[in-house]
Order: C-alpha cells, then sequence, then structure tokens
C-alpha cells in the first residue's frame, strides 16, 4: 500500500485556523485538537508542520509580517517620496483590512523569547527609511535620527489605529482611507512640508493602487 500523499494547502490552512482562532479568542483557546479540527487536517500534520503550538504562533506572526513584506515591495518608487510614504501607508491598511484575523494575531499575540520581536523589525524599519527620504528630499524638516524615528512610530500609530478600529467594527471600513488622507496632510505640515504639497502627494500616493489589491492569501 502506497503511502498517504502529503497535503500541500495544510500548511497555509492550519496558519488560516490559527489566525483566527487567536484573533476571536486568545491563545488559551490554540490547542492541538481545536487547531486541527479547525483545518479540517489530523494532529499529526500540526506537528509534523510546526511541532507545538508556541511554533504555529510564531509561524502565525512570521507568515503576517511576511506577507506584509511582500505587499510592501510592490509597491512602486517614484520621485516623490511623500507620495511614496502614503502609497505604502495604503498598502498596509489594505493588508490589514484584508487579512483581519492575521493581522490581529499579529500584534494581539505576544512573542516569545529573546529575539521573537525581531520580526517586525523589518517593517518598522523601511518606514522609518521612507520617512528620511522625504528629509532628505527637503519635504520635511530634519528631526534628527531618533526624530525619524519618533515621526514613523506616529505613522505606524495612525495606520494601527484606523486598521484596529475598522477591523472590530468601531469605524466604517469606507471612513479609513477618508480618514488616513485628512490625518496624512495634517501630520506632514507638522513634519515641515508646504500644505498645498501635502495635499498633492497624499491624493497621488492614496490613488496609487486599486480597490481591490488587498493581498487575501498567500502561498
Amino acid at each position: 500500500m502506497s503511502p498517504r500523499p502529503a497535503d500541500p494547502d495544510a500548511r497555509i490552512r492550519l496558519l488560516h485556523a490559527a489566525a483566527r482562532v487567536l484573533a476571536e479568542e486568545g491563545a488559551g483557546a490554540l490547542t492541538t485538537r481545536r487547531l486541527a479540527a479547525e483545518a479540517g487536517t489530523s494532529t499529526t500534520a500540526v506537528y509534523t508542520r510546526f511541532g507545538g503550538m508556541d511554533e504555529v504562533r510564531d509561524a502565525v506572526r512570521q507568515e503576517g509580517f511576511s506577507r506584509l513584506a511582500a505587499s510592501l515591495d510592490a509597491v512602486g518608487r517614484t520621485d516623490d517620496p511623500v507620495r511614496d510614504l502614503v502609497a505604502a501607508g495604503v498598502t498596509y491598511l489594505r493588508f490589514g483590512l484584508g487579512e483581519p484575523d492575521l493581522y490581529r494575531a499579529m500584534f494581539l499575540d505576544p512573542p516569545r523569547g529573546p529575539d521573537a520581536g525581531v520580526v517586525g523589525h523589518g517593517a518598522f524599519g523601511r518606514l522609518v527609511a521612507a520617512v528620511r527620504r522625504c528629509v532628505e528630499a527637503g519635504r520635511f524638516t530634519d528631526p534628527g535620527t531618533d526624530g525619524t524615528a519618533g515621526w514613523a512610530v506616529q505613522l505606524w500609530t495612525m495606520r494601527h489605529g484606523l486598521v484596529s478600529l475598522a477591523t472590530v467594527g468601531l469605524m466604517p471600513m469606507e471612513q479609513v482611507m477618508l480618514h488616513a488622507q485628512d490625518m496624512s496632510v495634517r501630520l506632514f505640515v507638522g513634519y515641515g512640508d508646504d500644505r498645498a504639497a501635502a495635499e498633492a502627494s497624499v491624493a497621488r500616493g492614496m490613488a496609487a493602487m486599486p480597490p481591490d489589491s488587498a493581498p487575501r492569501s498567500a502561498s
């Protein structure tokens, strides 16, 4: 009797199921038996692909930030750094709104181990570099290295807050982009940009990607 072929989609189903349980019920509800049942596979498949629940949770977090990085990599670069900063923000927002369970699991499930938090550092580094590019182009006033990182924190907080409010039903989805556009202009003017230039760049950035561009799944 030949061995049963491996299910190539099992890993993705397990990650989707784990993200859903983590987002809706928390880590306490995520057990091997529950995960296998949610994904329509066996407990053996969980152990074979991940080893245990801690590894599953780490894999969910890694999967989320990997997908986010891939989405940000697809954002085109132009000669307008402020437009590009906004376009990356729109990509972030659409990612979070398009993958609400995965997004919530990425941020609500605490990382474990001394190096666990490093997985998200790449995304923050991209944002710091994008802000620095606006400074180097003369659009934003130079606040120094610490100030640039501080502005990146403000921008990430804005985007994360909008996604979080929308995904738990406290803000209508259709208002997310409207608030993102208005808040971006206000922040950029505060960073030293000319208001007319900021409004023009933000408008271009908001229109940079089609409405259906949010990633919904991964291979």
